[in-house]
């Protein structure tokens, strides 16, 4: 689901997706299995989010790992969530 979300961002460079795309080749990709459907589904019960939202941090959640994206509002209000900004300098 992150691969689809980040590189079907319609506002990537050239160098961004290029970087991006390398990142992926070395990450592990997880499935996205009935664990995660259900805790996605549980998130979209508290609150209105996109799928594409609720299956990466339902991911996340379910196999304790942080989330790394520069988009921190949508993620704030997930209980034990621990969200990073990878664009972050501080």
């Amino acid at each position: 689901m992150s691969y689809v979300e980040v590189l079907g961002y319609h506002g990537l460079s050239t160098a961004e997706e290029s970087l991006l795309r390398q990142f992926f080749t070395i990450s592990t990709l997880l499935p996205i299995d009935q664990d995660v459907l259900d805790e996605a589904a549980r998130l979209r019960q508290r609150r209105k989010m996109s799928l594409g939202n609720a299956l990466v941090a339902a991911t996340a959640r379910v196999y304790d790992l942080p989330l790394l994206t520069h988009n921190l509002a949508d993620f704030d209000w997930i209980e034990g969530l621990v969200v990073v900004d990878p664009i972050d300098k501080d």
